[in-house]
């Protein structure tokens, strides 16, 4: 089976990302040594929590440059939640820079009346990229569950593989180019969706590397 290191920073709901992963009929490796991640068949970023404690703890573990190298190697690689807004250049949740792999910025929420912030529960999606592999066997607009107070602004409009709606707020809920791919909303809670979009990246990695 394919070996997916799920990237252990103090800040991911792991155990649900793994129990996902394992359904999804991979062998989850939850780690934060570099020489793990250039091993991996995959590499998976989870993130609940804060922007600037987020990226401190990346690079305070030495995990910046390995995630970056695994990136531009053309690793299968996949961002869940707080793991895709730090893939940015800036928040404005906190000072500190993100990764700068995705030109961007992470955006606070408009607040408007009769909108909830943050942005929590089930909320549909419109796929603009229809054909990414990770959409596969897939209903349409499908529903999947989010919890966030911020969302990504891409530079490019083009990498964005999926946008949602919130209140008359339209944003970017995934994003996809190439080896990279990255959600907003939590595939490991989102039911059926969910762990086939989790297996839509495993079967993904196994083309890759066990065809």
């Amino acid at each position: 089976m394919a070996v997916i290191a799920v990237v252990d920073y103090d800040m991911g709901n792991l155990h649900s990302v793994c129990k996902g992963l394992e359904k999804a009929g991979a062998t989850p490796l939850v780690t934060y040594c570099s020489q793990e991640l250039a091993k991996a068949d995959a590499i998976v970023l989870p993130g609940v929590g804060a922007f600037d404690p987020a990226v401190q703890h990346l690079r305070s573990r030495g995990l910046e440059q390995p995630i970056k190298d695994a990136i531009a190697s053309g690793k299968p690689f996949l961002g869940i939640c707080l793991g895709l807004q730090i893939l940015f250049e800036s928040s404005a949740e906190g000072t500190l820079p993100g990764l700068g792999i995705v030109p961007g910025k992470v955006r606070r929420f408009r607040s408007q009346p009769g909108m909830t912030i943050p942005h929590m529960g089930w909320n549909q999606l419109q796929l603009n990229q229809p054909k990414s592999l990770l959409w596969e066997h897939l209903p349409i607009d499908p529903w999947v569950y989010f919890v966030h107070s911020y969302y990504v602004e891409p530079t490019n409009p083009q990498v964005r593989a999926a946008t949602v709606t919130h209140g008359d707020q339209s944003f970017t809920a995934a994003i996809a180019h190439e080896n990279l791919m990255a959600v907003q909303f939590h595939p490991e809670k989102s039911s059926n969706v969910g762990l086939q979009i989790l297996s839509n990246f495993v079967a993904q990695v196994r083309e890759k590397f066990f065809a």
